[in-house]
């Protein structure tokens, strides 16, 4: 699987290898950023680097920032968003720190680094760039509609954050274990770090949504294959747009439907009642068929993470008798995954 291949002057690419920035975090929920790097991207992260009030580990080799940059570290990625999303103050030495020993600051959360006076001063004391992954790149275009050549996936999902992420890249790993030229095509903020660029969908004004996901997914060769990380939901009363805009624009000629067992209610939407799996097939094939006419639903992934492995295949056992379609847990594998992997190369 490649994962930084990224062409045309519209995407966003980051200098790697990394190290961690963990902070003085003591809730490991707050580190979802760190983690995924260490499980997506383990061969681009050279250690963590964390305050002594700090107790959430990835890990990791523990360096300071100069320590990091002998090691080959080329950033250093805040890999924790705390509650309101912003840089504690008790960060900011820390963070100058990193830019003084010659790496750059990368971010994923809606405060923009430059906006932190004293790393703008250090960063242009000492040439180094503050990167904030949630703003997306210039020059984006208009959706054309034009068809493009090579094959391409998108996960999408009954709701938000239940695991479009992980499928693809669970998908475009097992692809490229079978031989197949795949490219994971990030869309998110931890996505986009994991694979070195991308363009942070939610971020991109709406009218040109569908032209980032041409940019995104490029014409390729006829056997090659751009697993593309779903966001949001075609049924989330906020964030239903950044959907459509990324199905159209994808064009995917596959999809795999991702959803979690037991969630009754939309994130953050109270009242508004999570929609069956027929539901979530029937739309995003009707609104994907506005682009490519071939879309087709190769099969759901579910995210059991809160059952146990009985449980967990039993039901997804039943579910895929139900609906004539392969059901699977991408993390746990097996002969279920094998066989939405199957579907899904046709």
């Amino acid at each position: 699987m490649h994962m930084s291949s990224f062409p045309g002057n519209a995407q966003l690419r980051l200098p790697t290898p990394y190290l961690l920035f963990l902070g003085d975090t003591v809730e490991s929920g707050y580190a979802k950023t760190a983690f995924g790097l260490r499980d997506w991207a383990g061969d681009k992260c050279v250690g963590e680097y964390r305050l002594a009030a700090g107790t959430v580990t990835a890990g990791l080799a523990e360096l300071t920032p100069a320590e990091g940059y002998a090691r080959g570290a080329r950033s250093m990625v805040i890999g924790v968003a705390p509650g309101g999303g912003g840089i504690a103050p008790s960060w900011v030495p820390a963070l100058v720190e990193a830019l003084e020993a010659g790496l750059d600051l990368i971010s994923g959360m809606h405060v923009r680094l430059g906006d932190v006076p004293e790393l703008a001063e250090a960063a242009a004391k000492h040439g180094r760039r503050l990167i904030d992954v949630r703003v997306p790149p210039a020059g984006l275009p208009v959706g054309t509609g034009r068809k493009r050549t090579g094959k391409r996936l998108l996960t999408v999902g009954t709701d938000c954050a239940l695991g479009k992420k992980y499928t693809a890249l669970s998908l475009a790993n097992a692809f490229a274990e079978r031989g197949v030229d795949a490219d994971f095509r990030a869309t998110g903020q931890t996505g986009i770090m994991i694979a070195g660029g991308g363009i942070p969908m939610d971020a991109v004004v709406s009218d040109f949504e569908a032209g980032a996901a041409e940019v995104l997914s490029p014409d390729a060769a006829s056997d090659h294959w751009d697993v593309i990380e779903g966001q949001g939901s075609l049924f989330h009363p906020a964030y239903a747009a950044v959907s459509l805009g990324l199905l159209h624009g994808s064009q995917p000629d596959v999809i795999v439907v991702c959803h979690q067992p037991g969630r009754a209610e939309i994130i953050g939407a109270p009242g508004y009642a999570i929609p069956s799996l027929e539901e979530t097939i029937e739309l995003n094939l009707l609104l994907g068929r506005r682009t490519n006419p071939a879309i087709r639903c190769a099969g759901i992934a579910f995210n059991t993470s809160g059952m146990d492995a009985a449980e967990a295949d039993a039901l997804m056992e039943a579910e895929s008798k139900r609906l004539g379609l392969p059901v699977a847990d991408p993390i746990r594998g097996g002969a279920a995954f094998q066989k939405l992997v199957d579907n899904c190369l046709g």
